[in-house]
């Protein structure tokens, strides 16, 4: 006699829309503040969504077999699990799912470009819009900022392994994280007076506010990272002697690439002339756009011609903030067309709606002296696109004949940043390339040190908050490694 057939019952799945359904719902849009209001305010521009926004956001996944969103993302954070767990309701669940990749979801779902990673890789966007991964990924990071309790997390078991971190910015945070959760005693010295880097130095308050950075750090403590400020790396202590005369097992250099570029042009020396970095450090970490409750003003130029020269997110991060402090006019200058910046979407269309005025296929020549050392305005120049340049946009061809004149209060050089020299010049060894880039094996973020890793700015030249990210994974992995697995290092 045969044995009765089993019966088996199909567990339903989490989003009950049918795969065609899910393609009918519209991409849900996050709140923001009104262009008019929110250009005279420091205020975060983004609301976030509501809980039902973000279900309704979520039902629309298809829960691909081979999600290219996933592939796709520099820290490989797994979106499917995550938004699934949206799906169910379990927010914290999902946050955690998050975190298990990504130890700053709160600022990544902010400042990520995702339209060149996640939601560049989701196969939705081949026929309406991608979902809003990163909209998602902020929604459950600040869910849980409100309803975890930190007192209690849980903590590896130590390894007695001890590993120095060097910058605060988003690789180094990342290294420690990931290093801190494999049980290994992580310490990050910062050179400024607060912990973040670039985070905190060269993204305003507008778009990615301060106490958020503060609370993903103040998990990372909970975490049992060591945080420790006004240190600066090969002045204060070099890595020899951190590694030599303090016993770090292993070292990462996060330092990025904070010396600012200029352009070679007359006139850069004048009073009213900054670089991206001195003016958004003055405005973010200084406060300037509070003062006189802190005594840091910047020239005073309300009501006046304000032009920020470049075209990435530090550009617009820059003349967003000038409008704020009273710019009467407030331009980019850039030397390609719109279609060649590369800043995000997002910050563009923000820009524009706030606004400022894009002043494309133009570049200045020559900044103009008042007589008495003050910027009075800029000679520019228009500008033709020829043939693709190495970085595989056409190439700006100046015009002759083509050159003006403007008025200007306030000129930004926001045209890119290379390499501070102070680690490399006091770490015997230490191999760099040509441009003092540190060099590093881009699988491992090994350099010619032994136990002494690099990655982000200081490697690549500037790049994007989430490739530094990738690189600080990818640090920890290989560190790990390092502490863990006898070999031939």
């Amino acid at each position: 006699m045969s044995e009765p057939t089993k019966q088996t019952t199909k567990q339903p799945p989490l989003n009950p829309l049918s795969l065609k359904e899910r393609m009918k719902l519209p991409r849900q849009h996050m709140l923001e503040q009104p262009p008019l209001v929110r250009a005279t305010n420091f205020t975060e521009v983004n609301l976030g969504y509501s809980e039902q926004l973000a279900r309704q956001e979520a039902l629309r996944c298809l829960e691909c077999a081979k999600p290219v969103c996933v592939v796709d993302c520099p820290v490989g954070v797994k979106v499917k699990e995550f938004v699934q767990l949206i799906v169910a309701g379990d927010y914290l669940a999902a946050a955690a799912k998050i975190r298990e990749d990504n130890v700053l979801p709160a600022i990544t779902g902010r400042v990520c470009p995702q339209e060149d990673h996640c939601e560049g890789g989701c196969l939705m966007g081949k026929k309406v819009q991608p979902l809003g991964i990163g909209y998602l990924e902020r929604f459950v990071a600040d869910y849980e900022q409100r309803h975890l309790d930190t007192g209690n997390l849980p903590k590896a078991t130590p390894t007695g392994k001890k590993v120095a971190i060097v910058g605060s910015g988003p690789s180094g945070l990342t290294a420690a994280g990931d290093l801190i959760q494999k049980g290994h005693q992580v310490h990050v010295f910062e050179a400024l007076h607060e912990i973040g880097g670039v985070l905190v130095y060269g993204i305003p308050e507008f778009r990615l506010p301060k106490q958020i950075i503060r609370q993903q750090v103040d998990y990372m403590r909970a975490m049992g990272v060591v945080f420790e400020t006004d240190v600066v790396v090969g002045r204060t202590v070099t890595i020899d002697e951190l590694m030599e005369g303090e016993g770090y097992d292993a070292v990462f250099i996060g330092t990025g690439a904070g010396l600012p570029q200029f352009m070679g042009i007359p006139g850069e020396h004048l009073n009213g002339v900054y670089s991206a970095n001195e003016f958004l450090t003055r405005i973010n970490l200084m406060h300037a756009y509070e003062f006189p409750k802190y005594d840091e003003p910047m020239v005073d130029f309300r009501g006046k011609n304000v032009a920020v020269i470049g075209g990435g997110n530090t550009a617009l991060d820059a003349i967003r903030s000038a409008l704020r402090l009273g710019a009467g006019k407030a331009f980019i200058l850039y030397r390609r067309s719109e279609a060649e910046m590369p800043a995000r979407i997002e910050e563009v269309k923000h820009a524009q709606q706030e606004g400022i005025e894009f002043q494309v296929l133009a570049a200045p020549i020559e900044f103009l002296d008042d007589g008495k050392g003050w910027l009075a305005g800029a000679r520019c120049q228009k500008m033709a696109l020829g043939e693709p340049d190495a970085s595989g946009r056409r190439r700006p061809i100046p015009i002759e004949g083509s050159e003006y004149e403007i008025p200007l209060a306030v000129a930004v050089i926001a045209i890119g940043t290379s390499a501070n020299p102070i680690v490399q010049s006091t770490t015997p060894g230490l191999e760099t390339n040509k441009r003092n880039y540190i060099n590093a094996d881009p699988l491992t973020q090994r350099t010619s040190r032994k136990g002494v890793f690099a990655g982000g700015d200081i490697v690549t030249g500037s790049a994007t908050v989430i490739l530094a990210m990738g690189a600080g994974r990818r640090a920890a992995k290989s560190i790990h490694e390092f502490l863990t697995t006898p070999g031939p290092w």
